[in-house]
């Protein structure tokens, strides 16, 4: 077997002992010798260099048997952050995430959003403000992630279906234009699916639901998402629930999104939390207007489950006020319309995280940087 060049033997071995460090806490030489099989000349070479490079720091010292204590060794995760973003309506919410995927700081503007360069401009001066104060406390920012309610072009550059925001055609170029960082941008449902992927590791195959007020969904495939040729996998609130229906904002008539959004609950002039009060005080017509809810979102994810009949996430805002039963009840109704495929079928809620879209949006550039120093 022909040996690999010294240089291919050096990055091999700090991609491995970094890798190490990452996933286990307060390393000591010894144990990277007896789990790598390295000598302790290059863990001791390669240790000194990766805390240089601020990707690892020194530890407690370790508990003795008897002997001289060992130093113990800890992976960095704060050595660098990425900038998750996402333009609402009435606001702009941002999220910097470390390389662990914990929020470090979170900034929230009221900012109508406009669909105009003046708009972008002054979004790029916040972001560029909050960057640099992320910087002052952490490590450097790797690119800023924006989440958005629409369905971004395969190459990433270009909104091609935004019809929430009135943006369709919207160019990346033209979002960042004040933006002086790696940018980058991707479908909030597919953000949010990346941050159930991050946290939850035993993920294999899933549809991810997520009942927001603008409902979406993504689609998980052997631990990855999968978005498919057209980046629109999984945009299972334009599936037509019932033919002819109400109409959508994407100009069809019995689509998802009009029947399993929260705002579908609440009668005239009631909020989406006060209807959900008045249904804990056992109103009945709250809980049939909530049985019918309930049905259409049941029959959603049978519909989904039709072609991709894996594990069930269910998120959103509307998750947060669906309890234990109401989880229960709703696999009850999906069980009840599936003709097969529910013997080996969990359906669980969301990984729940606040500003979820945005951590899951940060975390494309989180898992980019981490593949280059940790091979994975």
């Amino acid at each position: 077997m022909k040996a690999m060049p010294s240089t291919a033997v050096k990055t091999h071995n700090r991609i491995a002992m970094t890798q190490y460090l990452y996933h286990h806490e307060h390393v000591t030489k010894q144990e990277i010798e007896r789990e790598l099989g390295l000598s302790l000349p290059t863990i001791t070479q390669n240790l000194r260099a990766l805390e240089q490079d601020g990707i690892i720091r020194q530890g407690e010292l370790q508990s003795s048997t008897g002997g001289r204590k060992a130093r113990g060794y800890e992976f960095n995760p704060d050595h660098r952050t990425a900038i998750g973003v996402a333009m609402r309506a009435n606001e702009v919410r941002m999220c910097a995430v470390d390389l662990n995927g914990a929020v470090v700081e979170r900034l929230e503007r009221t900012l109508p959003y406009r669909n105009a360069n003046v708009y972008y401009q002054r979004i790029g001066a916040v972001i560029e403000n909050f960057a640099a104060e992320v910087e002052k406390r952490h490590g450097a920012v790797l690119g800023v992630s924006f989440s958005i309610q629409g369905i971004v072009s395969p190459d990433g550059e270009t909104i091609t279906f935004g019809n929430i925001m009135r943006n369709t055609g919207l160019t990346l170029e033209t979002i960042a234009q004040s933006v002086h960082r790696p940018c980058m941008m991707i479908h909030d449902s597919d953000a949010s699916a990346m941050a159930e992927l991050w946290f939850d590791h035993t993920l294999t195959d899933a549809v991810c639901v997520y009942l927001e007020r603008r409902p979406g969904g993504a689609v998980i495939v052997n631990g990855k998402l999968y978005q498919g040729p057209n980046m629109c996998n999984g945009a299972i609130e334009h599936m037509t629930l019932v033919p002819g229906g109400r109409e959508c904002y994407c100009g069809n008539r019995g689509c998802m999104d009009p029947y399993c959004s929260p705002e579908s609950l609440p009668e005239d002039y009631e909020s989406i939390p006060g209807f959900f009060s008045v249904l804990e005080q056992g109103e009945r017509h709250h809980r049939e207007r909530m049985n019918e809810w309930l049905d259409y979102v049941a029959q959603a994810i049978v519909n989904a489950r039709s072609v991709i009949a894996g594990d069930v996430i269910v998120g959103g805002e509307a998750s947060q006020y669906l309890e234990d039963s109401d989880i229960e009840d709703l696999k009850r109704r999906v069980v009840e319309r599936s003709p097969f495929g529910t013997e080996r079928f969990t359906l669980r809620r969301s990984y729940r995280a606040e500003d979820q879209t945005i951590i899951g949006a940060a975390l494309r550039y989180v898992e980019t940087y981490l593949a280059e120093i940790c091979g994975e």
